[in-house]
């Protein structure tokens, strides 16, 4: 096991962790935000589930397909990402005054949160009863490798949408720092 492994966090801790970040981030949004707030907000969510739904595909949901391919929350996972991918580019491609913004983040959500109950109350248990904690830790550190790959070429918009989305929250502007940071700090050793 490498020392990533024994450090990271496991598989299912990391997902809960990136559901409770969108849940975060959406409760910053309201209706009466300024449009530039409401646009960052909603890059910020639209990032982070792109990025959470590119981590199950590649490495979470192979591994239980494996163990429980027969559970229906596994076999509807693909096409709820991909409805909730069709929303992202809806809302992506829709001006922030424009009313239809706060119809879309909110169809958004209700689907998020939809996918997130159905995880975290059987994906994510049924992981943690069939799978080793060492497995769990070896499957976050993956999942951690890959975050910073696909989160490298976005570091700078990331903490750019933080700042102004969150711009009345410290705590909130110093993660989003500190992940463009941890981000940058990774692809300048991949290129040493």
């Amino acid at each position: 096991m490498s020392a990533l492994s024994k450090l990271s966090p496991s598989i299912t801790d990391m997902i809960r962790f990136d559901h409770s970040h969108v849940m975060v981030t959406f409760h910053q949004y309201t209706g009466t935000t300024r449009p530039s707030v409401k646009k960052a907000l909603a890059e910020t969510i639209c990032d982070a589930v792109e990025i959470h739904a590119t981590l199950e595909e590649e490495i979470f949901y192979p591994v239980m397909r494996g163990l429980a391919g027969g559970e229906p929350v596994i076999q509807k996972s693909p096409a709820e990402h991909e409805e909730i991918k069709r929303l992202i580019a809806n809302l992506r491609a829709t001006d922030a005054s424009d009313f239809r913004h706060d119809g879309l983040m909110h169809e958004l959500m209700r689907d998020i949160m939809h996918h997130v109950a159905d995880e975290e109350t059987v994906l994510l248990p049924e992981a943690e009863r069939m799978l080793s904690k060492d497995r769990l830790n070896e499957l976050g550190a993956q999942m951690t490798r890959r975050r910073l790959e696909l989160l490298s070429p976005k570091a700078g918009k990331v903490a750019k949408n933080t700042l102004v989305g969150f711009s009345g929250s410290t705590t909130a502007i110093v993660v989003g720092l500190a992940s463009a940071m941890m981000a940058a700090k990774f692809i300048s050793r991949r290129h040493a």
